[in-house]
Parts: structure tokens; sequence; C-alpha cells
């Protein structure tokens, strides 16, 4: 049985960045995904990462973007 391999920061903050491209401006979506790039691109790790996002505001950003990081950090997109 083979798993899908690990995301890093790195590969997670390049993948939010990628959804942020495409999201439409002034969109909850960009909104959240430009936090997740940002955020994953200066944290070491995924915890530090989550924990940081946890205080984003105002909190309809915070919650899409806790979403959006739970799902790329399970490897989805």
């Amino acid at each position: 049985m083979s798993t899908a391999p690990k995301m890093d920061n790195l590969d997670l903050a390049t993948t939010a960045r990628e959804l942020a491209d495409d999201a439409p401006s002034g969109s909850l979506d960009k909104a959240a995904a430009t936090s997740v790039a940002i955020t994953c691109a200066t944290t070491r790790d995924i915890a530090e990462a989550r924990a940081a996002l946890g205080g984003i505001t105002p909190a309809e950003v915070r919650q899409a973007a806790l979403a959006l990081f739970d799902r790329l950090s399970a490897g989805a997109r």
C-alpha cells in the first residue's frame, strides 16, 4: 500500500499561492488562500502554521483559511 507524499510548508505555500492567484480579486477564497500561502512560507512546520492561522482576523477569513489549510495538508486541493 502506498501513501501520498507528505507536503512540507513550502509545498503548501506554493499550492496556496496558486489557488490565490486563480481566485477572484476581493473574494474570501483569495483572502484565505493568500493567508495560507504567507503563513506556510513563514513558519517552520505544519503545527506552527496551523497555530498562526488561528490568529487571523476577521473570523470568516480565519475559518476559510483553516479549512483550506486542513484540505491542503491532508493532500487535497
